[in-house]
């Protein structure tokens, strides 16, 4: 069975692009175009792991996390968003996000991130975690920061 990602991003394009470039990578996709409609798609479709933008309308990413911190268990959530430096990475990690992708961003690095954050059961959200480290996705490298 093909992981399934919740894509949450609000441009028409990106959400798109990302659909098809994940789906030909195998993996299933569904869909959300806002904070408040994501929350559903968790609830109803259960997906593997969650790929959130930060900035969303209705309710906005950081809204989504700490929604979903809120609970015991939940999917791994990657950030991908154009909001990037040291303040974002470290409370996305304190609210339970597993990885940080800075837009722009090179697809394989994406993909790579995804199946990484795959793999082991759904654990409970951390009360605090530590920072995320910093991922420099530039020219098809990935290293760390």
């Amino acid at each position: 069975m093909r992981p399934l990602v919740l894509i949450v991003e609000d441009e028409p394009d990106m959400l798109l692009l990302l659909r098809l470039t994940l789906e030909d990578a195998g993996f299933e996709t569904c869909l959300a175009a806002d904070g408040e409609t994501a929350l559903r798609r968790i609830d109803a479709e259960r997906p593997d792991v969650v790929l959130l933008d930060l900035m969303l309308p209705v309710l906005d990413g950081w809204g989504v996390l700490a929604e979903l911190a809120t609970r015991p268990a939940g999917p791994p959530v990657v950030i991908c968003s154009a909001t990037d430096g040291r303040r974002e990475r470290t409370r996305a990690a304190e609210l339970g996000a597993v990885a940080f992708v800075s837009k722009p961003f090179e697809v394989e690095d994406l993909i790579r991130v995804l199946r990484g954050s795959l793999g082991g059961p759904r654990v409970p959200r951390p009360a605090r975690a530590p920072a995320l480290p910093d991922v420099l996705l530039d020219r098809g490298r990935l290293g760390l920061a």
